[in-house]
């Protein structure tokens, strides 16, 4: 196994456990991001106000993608998202 192979491995590997770590505590990190944004912005005044909220927008967007498709606690995993399954032919 080349030196590629294994780096393929482990990123694998670190994207798997950042994803569960996701799934278990992505609510205590948005509220983490949302704090600290608040906190930015007390700090500078709202000076950079637009900024801090698009920055924190697209940390919560990347965190949406690690966490996968949304899935409410009664919806089905293998229900596509908005929980409509398309009719067979």
């Amino acid at each position: 196994m080349g030196f590629l192979d294994r780096l393929k491995g482990a990123k694998d590997t670190v994207t798997e456990k950042v994803g569960d770590a996701v799934d278990k505590h992505g609510d205590k990190i948005e509220s983490g991001l949302d704090k600290a944004a608040g906190f930015v912005d007390q700090k500078t005044g709202g000076k950079y106000h637009d900024k801090i909220e698009s920055a924190t927008g697209k940390a919560k967007d990347a965190l949406d993608k690690l966490d996968g498709p949304d899935q409410g606690p009664d919806q089905d995993p293998g229900t596509p998202p908005g929980g409509v399954t398309p009719p067979t032919p």
